[in-house]
């Protein structure tokens, strides 16, 4: 069977770098370009050193000489609708990790899909474990009237509250059909003090050296509370799951949002 021919979007980053290391070691994939706008040479050497393969800071001559099947991108929200417009018209497949995408955004990758007959998967946590806590929240979320999300991570990470965070509140507000009791004091000594807010889930952020990436969603009731919690040891943990959606969104039109819809509950 022919490799998978896959293109790395901010191959530089840390995610991107993780992301070559796991393409290596899957025969049913091949790593063959990568695009970082911080290039500063014309190849770069693949982590298992097996070779080299081609590396710019410009995507679109790359898509036309090297042709992927699929993109992967890790990179930053700013640059992702620019890059999908490219990849779509050249009809690559895109599977994307980078958070902190609009609406407005996302519905415009998914009208590129349509007008390009592609497959796109954006989800914001490739990691099983996280989708795993979300739907464990969503099956929570039915039973109890009080929900707070609590998520940790780097200090340099770009966003805030975080994607995982964002989503797991919405799924959480869907699965129940309605707001969750959001407790606002009486008097807020500090604004901002009870963090954000979504559909009546608090939603609060810490960012410091030491962490990586947590995640806990502390659900309330009379007398008790239930403790839902995800920790990321290593990178290396988001690989099967972004494995798993290069293999498989060559068989999807469309967008499909988030790694759960692969992951068949």
């Amino acid at each position: 069977m022919t490799p998978i021919a896959v293109l790395v979007h901010g191959a530089l980053g840390k995610m991107g770098r993780h992301v070559l290391s796991a393409l290596c070691r899957d025969p049913e994939l091949e790593p063959i370009a990568a695009v970082d706008l911080r290039a500063d040479q014309r190849y770069l050497s693949l982590p298992d050193g097996s070779g080299e393969i081609p590396l710019s800071s410009q995507l679109e001559p790359v898509i036309m000489s090297r042709k992927p099947d699929v993109l992967v991108d890790f990179s930053t929200a700013a640059a992702v609708i620019t890059m999908a417009r490219t990849a779509a018209k050249h009809r690559i497949n895109l599977v994307i990790g980078t958070t902190g995408l609009s609406a407005a955004e996302l519905d415009e990758m998914e009208q590129l899909c349509r007008e390009y007959d592609i497959g796109a998967i954006v989800a914001s946590n490739f990691s099983l474990g996280a989708v795993l806590m979300i739907q464990m929240a969503k099956v929570a979320a039915k039973f109890f009237d009080h929900a707070e999300v609590i998520e940790m991570h780097h200090e340099q990470k770009a966003d805030a509250p975080s994607g995982t965070a964002i989503t797991t509140a919405k799924e959480m507000a869907e699965a129940r059909g309605r707001a969750f009791a959001y407790s606002s004091p009486e008097k807020e000594s500090l604004a901002g003090s009870r963090g954000a807010q979504y559909q009546g889930v608090a939603l609060h952020s810490l960012r410091m050296p030491g962490l990586l990436a947590h995640q806990e969603v502390v659900l309330g009731g009379p007398g008790e509370t239930l403790r839902i919690r995800h920790d990321t040891i290593s990178r290396e943990c988001y690989m099967p799951g972004v494995i798993l959606a290069i293999k498989e969104v060559g068989k999807i039109k469309g967008l499909v949002r988030g790694l759960d819809k692969l992951l068949h509950f």
